[in-house]
């Protein structure tokens, strides 16, 4: 009689010899594709869950991967040698994120053309009270008004909006010198504030006439921490007294740029405009991140705030929680996509042409979608499939009467 263990043992040999011999006579293939058809996934994304005031974001790098990164160079700066810098920490353009630069630049623009073309025929909505905004026509009955000063049923009071509500405008400091010194309290009426990703695309190699901004030929290093620049401070190349303006963005400036320039979009079909601005949509969100992996981007961990750059400036501005222990100092930390690009989440209108708003009560039903995103959907684009889960288009929405019936 042989021990327990070696019992056991046998079984799960003859279980293995019996699953291999089974696999030779179905296939592979086969047998994958029938393993596949009891494998359930998550069919529903949940979306991002909404901060309260107290709480900070959460950081791209963890709490104890900063602490090792800050002893690791609290060591290096106490040895006196030299470190070479890669780009773009050394002063020195990416030379294969340029053309990317350009083509986020270009999409930019596009895109802002196709919104405000496709904003004539769709109506969108803001709320006055909470700045919640909806996209097509009724407006959604769904009592999500919680804040200060909204009516006591939570309903919204809806007002016509306009783009600046699908596309919200976030602004960072237009930088000279990317390695230079952060902008100081001080300063702040006297530096420009330009879209941060029009800021991005700048420092990553786009070159704007009203914008002028520093191009090292010889790369900088850093000695002990801090970084040591051999190239004269103003080449003769750089010409400062022509191109650097002093004065702040107050003065009635003639803008060149492609921020405010108009773009024929040779589509006369609001359809075709939709699905346009759907690609532009997502190459500039692609184009972003590609971006921002190499060039940095700071973001207040408590408001809105952004700054292009591997630092964030020094103005006291901040509103947020627990600024007065701050002293109105943001609270840098490492931006993401979402920072730079915020998503307007409104809710989604599976059947746009019937006319009926959403009401309160099956708003568990509803599914969610990116205001642009949803804009193109109600004008004939189709969704990409990264919004899939999170539309809910595989849910059955019941009526009213049939609601209490839904187990």
């Amino acid at each position: 009689m042989l021990p327990r263990q070696a019992r056991i043992i046998l079984k799960l040999c003859e279980v293995v010899t019996r699953t291999s011999s089974t696999n030779s006579i179905i296939g592979n293939d086969k047998f994958k594709h029938l393993r596949g058809l009891y494998t359930a996934g998550p069919t529903c994304t949940e979306l991002p869950r909404k901060l309260k005031k107290t709480e900070r974001k959460p950081s791209v790098i963890s709490i104890n991967e900063l602490k090792r990164i800050a002893r690791t160079e609290r060591k290096q700066r106490q040895r006196v040698h030299e470190r070479t810098l890669q780009p773009p920490e050394n002063g020195l353009l990416v030379k294969e994120l340029i053309p990317v630069a350009h083509q986020v630049s270009a999409a930019r623009t596009e895109l802002f053309a196709c919104v405000s073309k496709v904003a004539e025929s769709i109506a969108i909505y803001s709320c006055r009270v909470c700045g919640e905004v909806h996209v097509g026509h009724p407006p959604h009955k769904i009592r999500t008004c919680n804040v200060l000063g909204s009516a006591a049923n939570k309903e919204h009071c809806w007002e016509r909006g306009g783009v600046e509500h699908v596309l919200p405008l976030v602004e960072s400091f237009h930088l000279y010198d990317r390695l230079g010194r952060a902008v100081s309290h001080n300063e702040q009426l006297q530096v420009d504030r330009i879209p941060a990703i029009l800021e991005l695309c700048i420092q990553a190699g786009i070159d704007f006439s009203e914008y002028p901004t520093r191009r090292r030929v010889f790369p900088a290093y850093s000695i002990s921490g801090r970084i040591i620049d051999f190239e004269r401070r103003f080449p003769k190349e750089d010409a400062p007294a022509i191109d650097i303006n002093a004065c702040g963005f107050w003065q009635k400036r003639h803008k060149t740029s492609g921020e405010n320039k108009f773009v024929d979009l040779q589509l006369s079909d609001l359809q075709g405009v939709a699905v346009h601005g759907a690609e532009t949509w997502k190459n500039m969100r692609s184009g972003v991140s590609r971006l921002m992996q190499k060039y940095a981007v700071q973001t207040c961990g408590y408001c809105s705030e952004v700054q292009v750059g591997p630092k964030g400036h020094r103005v006291r501005n901040c509103q947020a929680y627990k600024h007065q222990m701050r002293d109105g100092q943001h609270a840098w930390q490492e931006a993401t996509i979402d920072d730079v690009i915020p998503p307007v989440y409104v809710w989604h209108v599976q059947d746009h042409k019937s006319g009926k708003p959403l009401v309160n009560d099956l708003k568990r039903y509803y599914g969610m979608l990116p205001a642009v995103v949803e804009l193109f959907a109600q004008a004939g684009a189709s969704v990409p499939n990264d919004y899939a889960g999170m539309m809910r288009e595989d849910v059955a929405v019941p009526d009213l009467d049939e609601e209490m019936l839904v187990i």
